[in-house]
């Protein structure tokens, strides 16, 4: 781990100014990080693959509350723990996927450690991205991509570009994403809203590039909009097994049924993607259909017709499916 500087600020307003490099006296804002929890952020620099000349911390800062906001929905802040979350009344009624998806994730420990901030920019489990050893476009643009002729099993096969076939992690952003979630952050610039489809990047050309964050912007809260009256959640994970592991395929479903049709669904995509991935080609084949076997099918079929496998990873084509399929008989089936 390289040697750097530790900074505690007061408010949001003292850590966005920290973070800006002609204030911090630092040469570019690459060289500041925020530091919440720790779970990603700490285990990097131990691997230099982060080296941050300073780091920010903000666990301190008052964005530790989950409160319900006028005309339904919540706000969740930043810093709430991922086992906060999880267990928080209001998530557990109205957002089961959300809590569903962070106790599938990581270990108890961590779960009391990691943040809604820092989940939400937790950073790929690519190996080649984090051993130093090896080239990776992600972590040292132009060098190459590793993983396209190594070991690629647990990687992505939608949104991936000849540069990059990295998978985000994060259970909870594939909720999130399920339940349209919008990003709250701060900068020099003012404050701005990002919708969760617009917050995570492909790779393309720039794979180093993995959120539409402004340099400095620092994430303050996420807001999910009130729940549509009389649907169900599920969220499904398929693993190697059984804790403590990232996903192969999992599928966070929202979906309602009425008089016999489906007349509200959304699917998101885990560890198949490069990040947390909206299928609206299967939304659009279910939505006015009878919640039957054979929708599902078809649903499965148009959520995965844009993958792109490699040597080692082909398999997980046919195991999204199937756990599309099975999410979304059990959330009809609770119906």
């Amino acid at each position: 781990m390289e040697p750097f500087q530790l900074k505690r600020v007061a408010n949001v307003s003292q850590a966005i100014d920290s973070a800006n490099p002609a204030a911090s006296g630092q040469a570019n804002s690459t060289s500041i990080r925020f530091l919440a929890g720790g779970t990603t952020l700490l285990d990097l620099m131990k691997l230099d693959v982060e080296r941050p000349a300073q780091v920010i911390d903000i666990h301190r800062l008052p964005l530790d509350q989950i409160e319900a906001i006028d005309g339904g929905g919540v706000t969740i802040g930043a810093t709430v723990r991922n086992s906060d979350l999880a267990n928080h009344p209001l998530i557990k009624s109205h957002y089961a996927v959300l809590s569903q998806a962070l106790l599938s994730g990581a270990s108890a420990q961590l779960r009391n450690m990691a943040t809604t901030g820092g989940n939400l920019l937790q950073r790929t489990r690519c190996v080649y991205f984090r051993d130093t050893a090896t080239p990776c476009n992600k972590r040292e643009p132009g060098t190459g991509c590793s993983a396209i002729d190594g070991f690629n099993r647990n990687l992505a096969i939608l949104g991936t570009s000849e540069h990059c076939i990295a998978t985000n992690p994060s259970d909870m952003n594939v909720a999130m994403t399920a339940l349209e979630a919008t990003i709250h952050v701060e900068g020099v610039q003012g404050k701005r809203e990002i919708g969760i489809d617009d917050f995570f990047l492909l790779p393309g050309n720039t794979p180093e590039r993995e959120t539409s964050l402004k340099p400095g912007e620092l994430i303050t809260h996420v807001t999910l909009p009130a729940p549509v009256p009389g649907n169900r959640m599920v969220y499904l994970k398929l693993r190697d097994r059984a804790s403590y592991e990232f996903a192969l395929a999992s599928a966070a479903v929202v979906i309602k049924v009425s008089a016999g049709k489906i007349d509200h669904i959304r699917i998101a995509l885990g560890g198949v993607g490069v990040k947390p991935w909206r299928s609206k080609e299967a939304e659009a084949r279910l939505l006015g259909q009878a919640p039957d076997a054979a929708a599902f099918r078809a649903a499965s079929e148009a959520a995965l017709q844009s993958a792109h496998v490699q040597s080692q990873n082909g398999f997980k084509i046919e195991l999204a499916k199937r756990c599309i399929q099975h999410a979304l008989t059990l959330a009809t089936q609770t119906a």
